[in-house]
């Protein structure tokens, strides 16, 4: 891990036993209240992507709209939310995932990209990959292309970047808890 990933993690709080007990949660808040953090934070992945003429980016609801947006402004690229069901306005595009404990959806306005866009797809933490999965379906669907996709935090022991990478895409995080 290099510096810049070393001193994002350390900046982010873990909150034991929250939203439930056994659960360490990975609270990003504290990355974008320390602005060297957060500054670093996106410059990583602006330094990632500068120069490969990225069209987009899609951000994930609702805390991947945070670094999305950001991105999106230093890339010179669009913005695409990528929302919980029932939250865009106009013709979407729905995808349903597995959860837990039952299903959840996201859809994505049905005009927001264009075949052969390069895209690249946000969000703070991958766990499990569900949503990120869900996600990846729906810019497929329109036929653009997903460059990668990338995350502040990956939680390895969930599988979710595994499960991403299993249906052939590139997955970069910033950095990773695994078994902490």
């Amino acid at each position: 891990m290099d510096y810049f990933s070393e001193s994002i993690k350390k900046a982010i709080r873990t909150v034991p036993d929250w939203p439930k007990p056994g659960v360490a949660f990975r609270d990003i808040t504290t990355v974008l209240q320390d602005r060297t953090a957060f500054r670093k934070l996106i410059d990583a992945f602006v330094h990632r992507y500068h120069g490969q003429d990225i069209a987009a980016v899609a951000a994930v609801d609702a805390r991947g709209f945070i670094i999305g947006s950001a991105l999106a402004y230093e890339l010179n690229a669009s913005l695409v939310l990528i929302r919980k069901k029932g939250k865009l306005p106009f013709d979407t595009l729905v995808e349903d995932y597995e959860l837990e404990y039952g299903t959840a959806s996201v859809e994505l306005h049905k005009d927001a990209f264009k075949p052969g866009d390069k895209v690249v797809l946000v969000d703070d933490l991958i766990a499990t990959g569900g949503t990120m999965l869900a996600a990846t379906r729906l810019i497929r669907r329109i036929g653009a292309e997903i460059v990668e996709v990338a995350a502040m935090i990956d939680l390895p022991d969930l599988g979710g970047s595994r499960k991403l990478q299993e249906e052939g895409l590139q997955v970069y995080t910033v950095c990773s808890f695994d078994g902490e």
